[in-house]
């Protein structure tokens, strides 16, 4: 074997130019490998991080709350006494946090719109803070009274900036409505739908508006170490919590904006709770990885068949150029097999040495271009949530990348090698090449 490794490289070198053109085929394919996973693998976590930071636990205890059978409020009873019992039943949990959910109207001198707004206390959300980016002011101010946020987008239509006065109306549980003079504190940068759907505003303020106790939430966010375990905490917690005298909501997969139509026309009054993972949570959002999947993974057969039509290639005219040498191979007594081996151990070597440096040059150019924070265009930012392009190198990416093209690499050279074999001796040694 080591003399078949000897030769092979030999023959690799003294073909330098072939070789180095389909090694060098080989070697940007990978590169292109190496990027559609690290782009695919940065979607993935990019939309992870920000989906469970803004719209969702690992697990999440959102409580519906009916005073008649039609009227629905995203309200949550007795907060401390439910998070004590979750944090007993969830000892594997990393943090919790709590926020208040409901529509409200913001008016300005200028206009007014319509939106979700999400009370939070800043303090006790890290997660928040990791992911949104000030444009004006500071987050940490959404903690001072009668304080929100906006986005970009929305205090440029309502014509605001950092200090400025804006008023909040809402509905109440009991459809009265209310209405609470608040100052913008912050202003973020646009981050996707959420731009356009939701803002924040502090826990208090949300309260205050919605007519709230202080022991009342909207929704309690558990957060693990390991998310992917939420699905066993989540029955788990579908198993217990009835034992504490709470009554459960069937479980529907969706976020929870969806669940209103589906309360409201339910017959019963009261509280229940509705238990969900965040991947319940941001199922809307699995299309765009879904489509990406598709699309990189038609891409890649694209390039894969290259890899064969060109391998094949070579190999044919390497054959025809060499065919005296394996004439005199086989009349010197190489076996049809060694052959064989021979033509598949140099694609194996050339492979394999392409493919390292592809990852290696794929790598280093995505570390390049997650320095550079290249901008997200507002289409993309739509469903990303974020506005730079991040990459993540998975070792699955890497891994994947060494596997398949010298994999494919040499399955293609098996049939040229397998005509080569097939060549008579005689015939091959008298023939000019």
């Amino acid at each position: 074997m080591g003399r078949l490794m000897l030769i092979a490289v030999r023959n690799l070198i003294q073909h330098r130019r072939r070789s180095l053109l389909l090694g060098g085929a080989m070697a940007l394919v990978t590169i292109l490998l190496v990027l559609l996973g690290a782009v695919g693998a940065g979607i993935e976590s990019t939309m992870m991080r920000a989906g469970t930071a803004l719209l969702s636990g690992h697990v999440n205890v959102t409580g519906f709350y009916k005073v008649s059978s039609g009227r629905v409020a995203p309200l949550l009873l007795e907060r401390e006494k439910v998070l004590g019992q979750i944090e007993e039943l969830v000892p594997e949990a990393v943090r919790f946090s709590d926020r208040l959910r409901g529509m409200a109207k913001i008016v300005s001198e200028r206009d007014s719109i319509q939106a979700a707004v999400v009370g939070v206390a800043i303090e006790s959300e890290p997660g928040l803070r990791e992911v949104l980016r000030e444009a004006e002011g500071n987050l940490m101010d959404l903690a001072q009274p009668r304080s929100m946020a906006l986005y970009a987008a929305q205090a440029k239509r309502l014509g605001v900036s950092v200090g400025d006065a804006v008023t909040l109306s809402a509905p109440t549980v009991r459809g009265q409505f209310n209405s609470v003079d608040v100052t913008v504190r912050v202003i973020l940068k646009d981050l996707g739908i959420l731009s356009t759907m939701s803002c924040l505003a502090s826990a208090d303020t949300m309260r205050e508006l919605n007519l709230y106790t202080e022991d009342t939430t909207g929704v309690i966010y558990v957060y693990l170490d390991d998310p992917e375990k939420s699905a066993e905490v989540e029955s788990r917690l579908r198993t217990m919590l009835p034992d504490y005298g709470h009554e459960l909501m069937e479980h529907h997969p969706g976020p929870f904006w969806g669940k209103f139509q589906l309360a409201a026309g339910e017959d019963w009054t009261g509280q229940r709770l509705d238990l969900t993972t965040w991947v319940d949570e941001l199922l809307a959002m699995q299309w765009v990885l879904k489509t990406f999947s598709t699309v990189s993974g038609m891409l890649v057969m694209v390039l894969l068949v290259i890899i064969l039509v060109g391998v094949m290639n070579t190999l044919w005219i390497a054959i025809r150029d060499r065919t005296k040498e394996i004439g005199t191979l086989r009349s010197i007594g190489m076996g049809k097999g060694r052959v064989l081996i021979a033509f598949v151990i140099e694609v194996g070597v050339l492979s394999v040495s392409a493919t390292l440096l592809g990852v290696g040059l794929g790598t280093a150019l995505a570390a390049l271009i997650n320095a550079l924070e290249i901008p997200v265009s507002p289409g993309f930012q739509l469903f990303l949530m974020t506005d730079t392009l991040r990459l993540v190198m998975d070792p699955r990416v890497v891994l994947n990348a060494m596997l398949i093209v010298p994999g494919f690499a040499m399955l293609a050279s098996l049939f040229p090698a397998w005509r080569a074999t097939r060549l008579k001796p005689v015939t091959a040694i008298h023939q000019v090449g």
